[in-house]
């Protein structure tokens, strides 16, 4: 007869015991959103591998995120969509840029009750689809795409961002930003770094979203991490914490789970993790097929990632699990 074995047991005999003592729990405030907004268009346009998940006109954007106050969600991440894209990304720090004036939209709509964060990254502006300026090598040059996050970084914080996140994987990219958002009189605009940012194959769905295809087949495994590895992480985590980052990011989130927890081990600040297309996508297939019962699933999932150590999920289940809890 062994009694202490069954402890665990009786604690879990009724939904109300397992409410009570529960260890970790998922709540609207830990929640951002991604949304799309799209140039040029006339009404929102489904993305047929984000079941859910549109490109959003300037106006249907305004109205998505009145919605997302009114479920209760303290933040949105924002990313734009231009019709018009060259080498240099240089839609990405015009004042008349497709995320410079949803932002000032978002503020006009919503003002300060719901957090916006800006992704801050060349990719959806240039026409070879990587996230810097392309040397003649075909690599891409860091230093070069640092001084073009300075001018993305500056031109976001003047439209109204609350956060940048810079999610190039440039080294230097915070030090870069924090010292621009510094000279142009916006130090109150904290930085969300995606510190730890996986080469992953779980992207694809994204890049239909913002219409990203990289030149020649390439890929972006020179500059994003590999993910075989785990300690690279926390030495890019402390650097970008030791360049001035406020929240540092882990992505994908699912395959990530031992870096989230060793990255909330070693920092002070606040650790997000990103809940990516892929990740969501599989969840909607299986469950449109009947193969799974996808919300359950993904309350499952976004717990996982919280229990982990992540203090922020950003996830596009965030108004459906919104809706629900």
């Amino acid at each position: 007869m062994s009694f202490p074995a069954r402890r665990p047991r009786r604690l879990r005999r009724t939904p109300a015991l397992r409410r009570l003592v529960a260890e970790s729990r998922l709540s609207l405030d830990d929640l951002v959103a991604p949304l799309f907004v799209r140039e040029g268009i006339d009404e929102p346009r489904p993305v047929p591998s984000l079941p859910g998940v549109v490109q959003h006109t300037r106006e249907s954007l305004r109205k998505e995120a009145a919605r997302l106050v009114g479920l209760g969600l303290p933040g949105v991440m924002l990313f734009g969509v231009p019709e018009v894209k060259d080498a240099e990304g240089s839609g990405a720090w015009d004042p008349d840029g497709i995320v410079q004036v949803a932002l000032r939209d978002l503020r006009d709509e919503v003002g300060e009750a719901l957090v916006v964060v800006a992704d801050l990254c060349l990719d959806e502006y240039t026409d070879h689809g990587h996230c810097g300026v392309v040397a003649a090598d075909g690599s891409v040059d860091n230093d070069a795409t640092l001084e073009r996050y300075a001018r993305v970084a500056q031109a976001q914080a003047e439209a109204g961002a609350d956060v940048v996140a810079p999610s190039g994987m440039m080294d230097g990219q915070v030090g870069a930003v924090r010292r621009a958002l510094e000279e142009a009189g916006h130090p109150q605009v904290a930085i969300l770094a995606y510190a730890a940012k996986y080469a992953s194959a779980l992207y694809g769905p994204f890049r239909d979203a913002v219409g990203v295809s990289i030149a020649g087949g390439g890929d972006r495994r020179g500059y994003q991490q590999d993910a075989r590895n785990r300690r690279e992480a926390l030495v890019e985590v402390a650097l970008d914490v030791e360049e001035g980052a406020d929240v540092v990011m882990v992505k994908p989130a699912l395959g990530c789970l031992d870096v989230i927890a060793a990255v909330r081990s070693s920092v002070e600040i606040p650790v997000a993790a990103y809940h990516v297309s892929g990740e969501y996508a599989m969840v909607k297939a299986a469950g449109e097929r009947g193969w799974i019962d996808a919300p359950a699933v993904a309350m499952e999932q976004l717990v996982a990632v919280k229990r982990a150590g992540a203090d922020v999920i950003v996830t596009y289940f965030a108004a459906e699990v919104a809706e629900s809890l």
